[in-house]
């Protein structure tokens, strides 16, 4: 009976309503995440997650790690490995709620606090894609919440807790160290500078740096090939104008536009109120990554992870402020603020989230908005194709031939379903696939995708076009759109060895 009753009582509690709220929201991306197929970036992770290593090309390992849980648990399913991706933004949404709640914030306050950050238009979507963002904001939020448990306690053992998760962001996402930069600017900027002396806040360090060391050692012994890499994608970023809409990108994708006092309220909070006072480095944490990211031109999105720190408190000065208002006044505020949560969240849904029937009226607008919908189409077709022309091969050949792929997209998909067409694994020279090289014996022949034929014709003797990358529903993607053809290429014109040493891509 005591036991029945404890239940009772949390699930009645704050924690619990907020607990029942995540877990509403996970089971419906659940059941909505197996709308399409895998994206290109989720058919990389499977791959990567193959070949666990402490680190890769793109990213740090925790996200392969986690993939390769998926495979375990799961086998190759989308809904499976994107369980992952729905969790993460599941338990961020019940610490942005509990943030509110430290925060002196009542339970309408902490509710209306964890839906406003969980209808972030990225947040959603990082809810429906395995992608190393969605562990990025839960790391951040996290941090956030530690931060704020000790500024409330005075308890300096809590530097341990946030070293560790700075460690896990950094085997997650590299931009964790903004973040960090973030929380020394704060340090010094408030009355938190006491803890520099702390022993407790160097333990944390400590702790960080030894969870992330497995990820340094490998840099090191691959050359910091990760910085190459980032180096190269924020000059494509800049290059192709993805960087140009940072400022409009923070009020309709980082955050959502309907919560846009919400946030703007959270400055106040932490930097102008007195309730806020105690809690300015919260602001801090805030404002100093922001500014990194616009000096260095930094993608709009990447500050998605800012915000619910900054709605928490909004919400948490609207509170007091509309306790200052006749009770219909207050009322018709709340009813406002619920307003405000429905619609953002059904306008945020319906376009980012895998809903909409395929060329469908709506999928039109949806895939418009968010072009990555349009990425998870046609991947095992594309394999389909591959394996027609590879039979269409003497057998002789077909013994020495491999398959090249210039994104790890194609590589991903043919690894992945490759395997029931009797496909050999596809090699590439794109990010950690170029690590793994050609293959031994090298192959003599290729089925060349995703390269154009005026670099083909420098590398082979003869290429051919044998066939062409398409989807029954004939959406214009990347593949079908801008390299559609497949070629069989035969004649090196150089040795393995030299071909490879140029062959190294980035993307």
């Amino acid at each position: 009976m005591k036991q029945r009753i404890s239940f009772r009582a949390f699930i009645l509690s704050d924690v619990g309503i907020l607990v029942l709220l995540a877990l509403a929201k996970l089971i419906f991306h659940l059941l909505t995440n197996g709308q399409y197929g895998f994206h290109r970036d989720e058919l990389d992770s499977l791959d990567n997650a193959r070949y666990l290593d402490w680190g890769f090309v793109a990213y740090p390992p925790l996200m392969p790690f986690f993939a390769r849980i998926a495979l375990e648990l799961f086998g190759p399913s989308l809904v499976g490995l994107r369980f992952f991706a729905a969790l993460n933004t599941s338990i961020a949404m019940v610490l942005t709620g509990l943030i509110a709640r430290e925060l002196g914030g009542n339970r309408t306050t902490q509710i209306i606090t964890a839906l406003g950050a969980a209808i972030a238009p990225i947040v959603l979507f990082s809810s429906a894609l395995f992608h190393y963002f969605g562990f990025d904001h839960l790391w951040w939020v996290l941090i956030a919440y530690f931060v704020i448990r000790l500024l409330k306690s005075d308890d300096a053992r809590w530097w341990l807790a946030i070293g560790a998760v700075i460690g896990l962001g950094m085997m997650s996402k590299y931009t964790m160290a903004f973040f960090v930069v973030g929380i020394v600017g704060a340090v010094v900027l408030t009355s938190a500078r006491k803890y520099l002396l702390n022993k407790w806040l160097w333990g944390g360090v400590a702790l960080s740096i030894l969870i992330f060391l497995p990820n340094i050692i490998w840099q090191i012994q691959h050359n910091f090939i990760s910085l190459d890499f980032l180096s190269s994608i924020h000059a494509r970023d800049v290059r192709w104008g993805r960087t140009d809409d940072f400022w409009i990108e923070q009020i309709i994708q980082s955050s959502n536009p309907f919560m846009l006092p919400f946030w703007i309220a959270g400055l106040i909070f932490y930097f102008f109120s007195s309730a806020g006072k105690p809690y300015r480095m919260i602001g801090w944490m805030a404002i100093v990554p922001f500014a990194l990211f616009v000096i260095a031109q930094g993608r709009g999105y990447y500050t998605n992870t800012l915000y619910p720190m900054l709605i928490a408190g909004g919400a948490v000065l609207i509170e007091q402020w509309l306790r200052a208002l006749p009770r219909l006044g207050a009322r018709l505020a709340y009813g406002f603020a619920w307003g405000l949560i429905v619609a953002g969240a059904i306008v945020a849904g319906a376009l980012v989230l895998p809903l909409a029937p395929i060329n469908s009226d709506w999928w039109k607008i949806s895939s418009e908005v968010n072009g990555e919908l349009r990425e998870q189409i046609g991947w095992e077709e594309l394999t389909q194709t591959v394996a027609e022309i590879y039979a269409q091969l003497p057998a002789d050949e077909r013994a020495r031939t491999g398959i090249f792929t210039g994104n790890y997209g194609e590589a991903g998909a043919i690894n992945l379903y490759g395997s029931k067409y009797g496909l050999p694994k596809a090699i590439s020279g794109m990010n950690s696939y170029w690590l793994r090289g050609y293959g031994s014996p090298p192959p003599e022949t290729l089925i060349v995708l995703g390269e154009d034929l005026y670099g083909l014709n420098r590398t082979f003797d003869t290429c051919k076009a044998s066939g062409y990358i398409k989807n029954k529903y004939g959406v214009a993607n990347e593949e079908s759109r801008d390299h559609p053809i497949i070629y069989v290429c035969r004649g090196l014109r150089k040795p393995w060895d030299e071909i490879w040493a140029n062959a190294l891509d980035f993307g």
